[in-house]
């Protein structure tokens, strides 16, 4: 089974099927497909209000059980390196952990202050010519350029 998943999915397959299962639900549900959106739906779901999409629950089951299968699948076969391998090779655990930490409040506030999350402006935002999606995209890609940029600089470009 770890053959299934050896090599790299094609962009030019990838990208295109992404582009029409975002198509595919503008024009089924009128709904983007956005991980934040799923994470509040969940939320929603579990505190038991009303008004909550189940697929977007599911699509949050999803991410998450996915990720789980794929990764026990694989195991220590995987060509690439699960976690934050590639981290912990150049800073202390405990700084990894305050850099993840960080990065996730960070991640989270953005989201909530932006509307959505990088895959939803990205994608779904940005095919609906939204300009505040643009704007936002526009910034996620410099921000991760910039710190693309620090990290090689304090890690001699051992990251």
């Amino acid at each position: 089974m770890v053959d299934v998943f050896s090599g790299d999915l094609a962009w030019y397959f990838a990208g295109p099927a992404l582009g029409l299962l975002i198509v595919g639900l503008f024009a089924l549900v009128n709904q983007p497909l956005g991980a934040s959106g799923a994470y509040v739906q969940t939320a929603s779901m579990a505190k038991r209000r009303s008004g909550v999409v189940t697929w977007r629950v599911w699509y949050f089951i999803g991410i998450f059980v996915g990720g789980s299968i794929v990764t026990g699948v694989l195991g220590s076969t995987a060509e690439f390196r699960p976690g934050y391998d590639a981290l912990t090779d150049v800073f202390p655990l405990p700084v990894v952990v305050l850099m993840v930490f960080a990065g996730a409040t960070l991640l989270g506030y953005g989201a909530a202050v932006a509307g959505g999350c990088t895959s939803g402006h990205g994608m779904c935002g940005t095919a609906q010519r939204s300009p505040a999606s643009v704007t936002v995209t526009a910034t996620f890609m410099a921000t991760a350029i910039a710190t693309t940029f620090v990290l090689r600089l304090l890690t001699g470009g051992e990251l």
